[in-house]
């Protein structure tokens, strides 16, 4: 997306994103650890809280609630 509003949210340079893999009867399954996180209903906020990461704690806050109110 090219609108700044959004600038935070596109890949920057080498910052990779630590994955974790879990082990069930099922298989493996690789997850990012911030969606690891939030499967256990963990909301991971860093920074300021501007316009972009408030709309990002809402959303996940709101899905959180629908996938068990």
């Amino acid at each position: 997306m090219t609108d700044s509003n959004y600038s935070d949210f596109e890949p920057r340079g080498l910052n990779l994103v630590p994955m974790v893999v879990e082990q069930s009867s099922r298989g493996e399954r690789a997850y990012d650890i911030y969606s690891r996180l939030l499967k256990d209903r963990i909301v991971f906020l860093v920074g300021p809280v501007e316009v972009q990461m408030a709309n990002l704690v809402v959303a996940q806050l709101l899905f959180l609630e629908s996938e068990n109110p």
